[in-house]
Protein backbone atom coordinates (compact mmCIF):
# COMPACT_ATOMS: atom_id res chain seq x y z
CA UNK A 1 0.00 0.00 0.00
CA UNK A 2 1.53 3.28 -1.15
CA UNK A 3 0.71 6.31 1.06
CA UNK A 4 0.90 10.05 0.43
CA UNK A 5 1.13 11.97 3.71
CA UNK A 6 0.29 15.67 3.90
CA UNK A 7 -0.42 18.12 6.71
CA UNK A 8 -1.03 21.76 7.50
CA UNK A 9 -2.40 22.86 4.16
CA UNK A 10 -4.23 25.75 5.89
CA UNK A 11 -6.60 26.18 2.96
CA UNK A 12 -3.96 25.97 0.20
CA UNK A 13 -3.48 22.85 -1.92
CA UNK A 14 -0.52 23.03 -4.28
CA UNK A 15 -1.45 21.48 -7.67
CA UNK A 16 1.89 19.62 -7.60
CA UNK A 17 0.45 17.39 -4.86
CA UNK A 18 -1.61 15.60 -7.51
CA UNK A 19 1.50 14.83 -9.55
CA UNK A 20 3.49 13.60 -6.55
CA UNK A 21 0.60 11.51 -5.26
CA UNK A 22 -0.51 10.07 -8.62
CA UNK A 23 0.95 6.63 -7.80
CA UNK A 24 -0.24 6.39 -4.17
CA UNK A 25 -3.15 4.20 -3.08
CA UNK A 26 -4.31 6.49 -0.27
CA UNK A 27 -3.74 10.04 0.95
CA UNK A 28 -3.53 10.71 4.67
CA UNK A 29 -3.97 14.30 5.92
CA UNK A 30 -2.62 15.01 9.41
CA UNK A 31 -4.78 18.05 10.14
CA UNK A 32 -5.10 21.81 9.75
CA UNK A 33 -6.78 21.19 6.43
CA UNK A 34 -8.35 24.63 6.28
CA UNK A 35 -11.34 23.98 4.01
CA UNK A 36 -13.76 21.23 3.08
CA UNK A 37 -12.84 21.89 -0.56
CA UNK A 38 -9.37 20.47 0.05
CA UNK A 39 -10.89 17.28 1.49
CA UNK A 40 -13.19 17.07 -1.53
CA UNK A 41 -10.36 17.61 -4.03
CA UNK A 42 -8.13 15.00 -2.41
CA UNK A 43 -11.03 12.56 -1.99
CA UNK A 44 -12.03 12.89 -5.65
CA UNK A 45 -8.43 12.08 -6.61
CA UNK A 46 -7.60 9.20 -4.20
CA UNK A 47 -9.17 7.58 -1.11
CA UNK A 48 -8.38 10.03 1.69
CA UNK A 49 -8.22 9.65 5.47
CA UNK A 50 -7.57 12.53 7.79
CA UNK A 51 -7.87 14.20 11.14
CA UNK A 52 -8.91 17.72 11.99
CA UNK A 53 -6.47 20.25 13.37
CA UNK A 54 -6.72 23.20 15.70
CA UNK A 55 -7.52 25.70 12.91
CA UNK A 56 -10.25 23.56 11.36
CA UNK A 57 -13.87 24.61 11.75
CA UNK A 58 -16.94 22.48 12.38
CA UNK A 59 -17.34 21.76 8.66
CA UNK A 60 -13.98 19.93 8.55
CA UNK A 61 -14.56 18.37 11.99
CA UNK A 62 -17.76 16.77 10.71
CA UNK A 63 -15.73 14.96 8.04
CA UNK A 64 -12.52 14.14 9.91
CA UNK A 65 -12.18 12.98 13.57
CA UNK A 66 -9.55 14.12 16.07
CA UNK A 67 -7.86 10.71 15.93
CA UNK A 68 -7.61 7.98 13.33
CA UNK A 69 -6.54 4.60 14.77
CA UNK A 70 -6.46 1.76 12.28
CA UNK A 71 -4.40 -1.08 10.87
CA UNK A 72 -3.04 -0.95 7.34
CA UNK A 73 -0.94 -3.72 5.77
CA UNK A 74 -0.23 -5.16 9.21
CA UNK A 75 0.88 -1.80 10.69
CA UNK A 76 -0.96 -0.24 13.65
CA UNK A 77 -1.34 3.45 12.76
CA UNK A 78 -2.42 6.34 14.94
CA UNK A 79 -2.82 9.75 13.32
CA UNK A 80 -3.68 12.92 15.25
CA UNK A 81 -2.86 16.56 14.63
CA UNK A 82 -1.35 17.66 17.95
CA UNK A 83 0.69 14.83 19.40
CA UNK A 84 4.04 16.26 20.36
CA UNK A 85 7.22 14.46 19.40
CA UNK A 86 9.09 11.51 20.88
CA UNK A 87 9.81 11.21 23.68
CA UNK A 88 7.86 14.34 24.75
CA UNK A 89 4.30 13.69 23.70
CA UNK A 90 1.34 15.98 24.22
CA UNK A 91 -0.32 15.36 27.65
CA UNK A 92 -3.47 13.99 25.97
CA UNK A 93 -1.42 11.56 23.88
CA UNK A 94 1.12 10.37 26.48
CA UNK A 95 -1.07 7.83 28.35
CA UNK A 96 -2.82 6.71 25.17
CA UNK A 97 0.33 5.95 23.19
CA UNK A 98 1.46 3.53 25.90
CA UNK A 99 -1.96 1.88 25.86
CA UNK A 100 -2.44 1.54 22.10
CA UNK A 101 1.27 1.35 21.15
CA UNK A 102 1.07 2.16 17.43
CA UNK A 103 3.89 1.11 15.15
CA UNK A 104 3.40 4.32 13.16
CA UNK A 105 2.45 7.53 14.97
CA UNK A 106 1.63 10.46 12.67
CA UNK A 107 1.17 14.10 13.66
CA UNK A 108 1.11 17.49 12.04
CA UNK A 109 0.91 20.86 13.81
CA UNK A 110 4.60 21.74 14.30
CA UNK A 111 5.23 22.45 10.58
CA UNK A 112 8.56 20.66 11.13
CA UNK A 113 9.33 17.68 8.89
CA UNK A 114 10.40 14.87 11.24
CA UNK A 115 10.80 11.11 10.89
CA UNK A 116 12.31 9.31 13.86
CA UNK A 117 12.08 6.23 16.03
CA UNK A 118 10.80 6.79 19.56
CA UNK A 119 13.85 6.18 21.78
CA UNK A 120 11.66 5.12 24.73
CA UNK A 121 9.20 2.96 22.80
CA UNK A 122 10.94 0.45 20.54
CA UNK A 123 8.92 -0.28 17.43
CA UNK A 124 7.20 3.16 17.26
CA UNK A 125 8.06 5.24 14.21
CA UNK A 126 7.06 8.91 14.37
CA UNK A 127 6.25 10.87 11.21
CA UNK A 128 5.38 14.52 10.72
CA UNK A 129 5.28 15.50 7.04
CA UNK A 130 5.91 19.17 7.80
CA UNK A 131 3.58 21.74 6.26
CA UNK A 132 2.29 21.77 2.68
CA UNK A 133 0.52 25.13 2.93
CA UNK A 134 1.70 28.72 2.86
CA UNK A 135 0.65 29.74 6.38
CA UNK A 136 3.20 29.38 9.20
CA UNK A 137 6.87 29.84 9.93
CA UNK A 138 8.24 26.93 7.86
CA UNK A 139 10.54 27.87 4.99
CA UNK A 140 9.89 24.87 2.73
CA UNK A 141 6.60 23.11 1.98
CA UNK A 142 6.94 19.32 2.28
CA UNK A 143 5.12 16.00 1.90
CA UNK A 144 6.02 12.39 2.64
CA UNK A 145 5.45 9.34 0.47
CA UNK A 146 6.05 5.77 1.65
CA UNK A 147 4.96 2.16 1.36
CA UNK A 148 3.43 -0.09 4.00
CA UNK A 149 4.22 -3.71 3.25
CA UNK A 150 4.36 -6.88 5.34
CA UNK A 151 3.94 -5.00 8.61
CA UNK A 152 6.61 -2.38 7.96
CA UNK A 153 6.92 1.12 6.50
CA UNK A 154 9.54 1.32 3.74
CA UNK A 155 10.66 3.35 0.72
CA UNK A 156 10.17 6.67 2.51
CA UNK A 157 10.55 9.75 0.33
CA UNK A 158 10.61 13.42 1.32
CA UNK A 159 9.02 15.64 -1.30
CA UNK A 160 9.84 19.34 -1.40
CA UNK A 161 7.17 21.53 -2.97
CA UNK A 162 9.15 24.77 -2.86
CA UNK A 163 9.41 27.68 -0.49
CA UNK A 164 6.43 28.76 1.60
CA UNK A 165 6.35 32.12 -0.18
CA UNK A 166 6.58 30.60 -3.67
CA UNK A 167 3.38 30.68 -5.71
CA UNK A 168 2.23 27.33 -7.13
Amino acid sequence: MRIGLISDTHGFLDPKVFEYFKEVDQIWHAGDVGTVEIIEQLGAFKPTLGVYGNIDGQDVRQLFPEDQKFECEGVRVWMTHIGGKPPRYNPRVRPLINKWMPQLFICGHSHILTVMHDPKRPGVLFMNPGAAGRHGFHKERTLLRFTLQAGKPKDLEVIKLGSRAQKA
